[in-house]
């Protein structure tokens, strides 16, 4: 099985609507899978709320990785991902990862810095927002 990538993981849980969200997480996600985003902590159920959170937000967007490397289990990885939001506003972030792979190649443990490239302050928590 090929290891998990953050450029598709993001396009299946963000910009495939149709896909049904826990197919989409457990496509790219271990069942142990925990991240920190801008020093938060969530494990998987968290995850899965912020992103059952952020389909309600995202109307499309788009994901270009940058750089992208892996090496055995640890994967890392910086992209700038623009979203436009159901309600017309647009917000782009550089985003930093730095991740571990379970032994089946999904993702264990995702750490990420976000960094807004354009957006309102009202969007600057978007990269862990939850309801």
């Amino acid at each position: 099985m090929p290891k998990a990538r953050i450029a598709p993981a993001l396009r299946d849980l963000l910009f495939t609507p149709d896909l049904d969200l826990v197919t989409a997480v457990d496509r790219h996600f271990a069942p142990d899978y925990r991240q920190r985003t801008d020093g938060e902590w969530s494990d998987r159920t968290g995850f899965v709320e912020h992103i059952a959170h952020l389909r309600t937000v995202v109307a499309g967007g788009d994901v270009v990785v940058h750089e992208e490397l892996s090496s055995d289990q640890l994967y890392a990885e910086r992209h700038t991902i623009t979203v436009t939001k159901a309600d017309g506003g647009a917000v782009t972030t550089e985003v930093y990862v730095f991740a571990e792979y379970a032994d089946d190649g999904r993702f264990r443990r995702v750490e990420e810095t976000t960094l807004m490239l354009s957006g309102s302050e009202t969007d600057r928590g978007l990269g862990s927002a939850r309801a």
